[in-house]
């Protein structure tokens, strides 16, 4: 078994996919004409988003919606670049709301911000050794 997506449930994932685009510099991989369900060109490992309202049809697990006027869900997305500054800039420049500026680390220059539903972002550079 491997690990091999993690789906985001959103209010739209046009807007979100659009959102990560330009926020983060990521390719969209295809949205269903239905605009349901959407994946991003991220590697061996997919981010997908899937629209809130299809949760119900799945089962009856109970879940709060994601909203940047509600505390951040208990996940963080890490996005690895080696211009965390520039790259952090982007993304609030593109409507990611800041959580904390780019400092350095032990393990790297990291910033947090929050997408364009307010799931928390980490922009990181990783050491290495």
């Amino acid at each position: 078994m491997k690990y091999g997506y993690t789906a985001l449930f959103v209010e739209s994932v046009h807007e979100t996919i659009d959102f990560y685009e330009r926020a983060f510099g990521l390719k969209r991989k295809m949205v269903q004409e239905s605009g349901e369900y959407g994946e991003l060109q991220t590697g061996e490992t997919i981010l997908a988003f899937t629209v809130q309202s299809i949760v119900k049809t799945l089962s009856d697990v109970t879940f709060e919606p994601a909203a940047l006027h509600k505390a951040a869900p208990p996940l963080e997305l890490g996005m690895v670049t080696d211009s965390v500054d520039a790259d952090f800039e982007r993304a609030v420049a593109a409507g990611a709301v800041i959580v904390k500026h780019p400092e350095d680390k032990p393990w790297g220059r990291v910033g947090y911000v929050r997408d364009n539903n307010g799931f928390l972002i980490e922009i990181v550079s990783h050491t290495t050794g």
